[in-house]
């Protein structure tokens, strides 16, 4: 796989993963799928805009940068084309750190939520029954909610949704910045050729891009 081909697939599987998170973050803001009289009635988590923020808009931005990787030489960098190559890759491990940290905030405070439970009305004020994730293997005491309807699964299943989308977006990003090293060290490559060398020559591109050319058994460029 090509560094730049690898950043683009990485690129279109990031972009549906933050609207997905956008969208649940945003229905959280309607508990148990009911519109709240008060905000302060609105989980504090939810506030944080992990869906929307850290995983949504903060990752919009590496995905685009990861989109165009493939045909983007940074102008040739004055006309040298390998080394345009090498510094979009380069850039692209700084974007992938921020989509890093972006889901990583996400992670985060799903993670923080699901183990406080929601906020909801025990009969006589609002406040979270719940502590240390106790609900979580015991749903007899879903019973402590009397209102919203339905908000504990409701944000059970939304804030999961946010804490498995916000790691895949971490693991995608973490591959990026391995596979932004290698093509900032070895350039882009094709199907025809690798660093524009044969396979086991390291005279040009040193020890590491031709361990790189063996590996993916790419042939010389015509």
């Amino acid at each position: 796989m090509c560094s730049g081909g690898c950043a683009k697939c990485l690129g279109i599987t990031l972009i549906p993963l933050a609207v997905l998170c956008t969208l649940a973050n945003i229905l959280l803001f309607f508990p148990g799928g009911e519109v709240v009289s008060n905000n302060e009635h609105i989980t504090d988590e939810v506030w944080y805009f992990g869906g929307m923020l850290g995983s949504g808009v903060l990752m919009i931005f590496p995905a685009l940068v990861f989109l165009g990787l493939k045909n983007n030489d940074c102008c040739g960098c004055c006309g040298n084309e390998s080394c345009g190559k090498r510094f979009a890759m380069f850039t692209s491990i700084i974007f992938a750190a921020v989509g890093l940290l972006g889901a990583g905030y996400c992670f985060v405070v799903s993670a923080v939520a699901l183990n406080r439970g929601p906020k909801c009305n025990n009969g006589s004020n609002w406040n979270y029954p719940f502590e240390n994730g106790n609900y979580l293997s015991n749903d007899t005491m879903w019973a402590l909610c009397k209102s919203p309807e339905h908000i504990i699964p409701w944000n059970l299943t939304l804030f999961s949704l946010l804490l498995i989308m916000s790691g895949i977006q971490v693991v995608l990003c973490a591959i990026q910045v391995v596979n932004g090293l290698i093509g900032t060290i070895c350039g882009d490559c094709t199907c025809c050729g690798c660093c524009g060398v044969n396979p086991g020559s390291r005279e040009k591109t040193g020890f590491i891009c031709g361990i790189y050319v063996e590996l993916f058994h790419c042939k010389a460029l015509a």
